[in-house]
């Protein structure tokens, strides 16, 4: 096992665009970094349990399991879909505030509060219904162990380096939510924004369903 070979990977891994970095992105422009950042722990915990699957065997269980990995892709996208068309049809978006005015509204910071354990709550539930995470760590994972030592240990120190690397993506992603809220000037900004938050979502969820082993 090299943990620093892996390192790199893990990053590159963690990067790629999906739902919870989306929302790691969707929290940066709402709540900020250090918001999005406290969220994570909700993935974080999520990807553990799958680890922690992986780290025992059943990973390649539920892999081989057509009902248990088709249950998990459809409660997934469902739960993708009803974001989607939660934020498709707002008109608001937590934590900023439309003055009304000529130009038709103007946005302030402000707005209803953001809950912290909204936001770490949706991260759990987005990895958690994801059974691609089960296809990373049963696949990926036994690349980097070395049959010749403690898998268990291996498993520790990978697993600890992969969710580290989640806590650099969102803090990326989150940075640049941060940088879009600028641009964000009008109460029609606001309802373009939340209808490109639910159109990801809701295409997110239609790439799910069409997920194979």
């Amino acid at each position: 096992m090299d943990a620093l070979l892996f390192a790199p990977v893990a990053v590159a891994i963690a990067l790629t665009p999906g739902p919870n970095n989306f929302c790691g992105l969707n929290n940066g422009i709402r709540a900020g970094i250090g918001a999005a950042m406290v969220a994570t722990l909700g993935r974080v915990a999520a990807f553990a349990i799958f680890l922690t699957v992986s780290a025992v065997g059943l990973g390649a269980m539920l892999l081989a399991s057509e009902a248990a990995f088709t249950a998990v892709k459809w409660v997934g996208a469902c739960y993708l879909f009803w974001l989607g068309w939660r934020a498709w049809r707002s008109r608001e978006f937590s934590g900023l505030d439309v003055v009304d005015g000529a130009d038709g509204g103007v946005v302030k910071a402000g707005g209803t509060p953001v809950r912290l354990q909204s936001l770490i709550a949706q991260e759990f539930l987005l990895g958690i219904t994801n059974p691609k995470a089960i296809i990373l760590f049963a696949a990926i994972f036994p690349q980097f162990i070395d049959p010749s030592q403690p898998a268990l240990r291996q498993f520790v120190v990978l697993g600890a380096v992969y969710l580290g690397a989640e806590f650099v993506s969102t803090a990326v992603y989150a940075a640049g939510g941060r940088q879009i809220r600028r641009f964000i000037r009008t109460s029609r900004g606001v309802v373009r924004l939340n209808k490109a938050t639910g159109g990801f979502f809701m295409g997110a969820g239609g790439l799910l369903l069409a997920t194979n082993r």
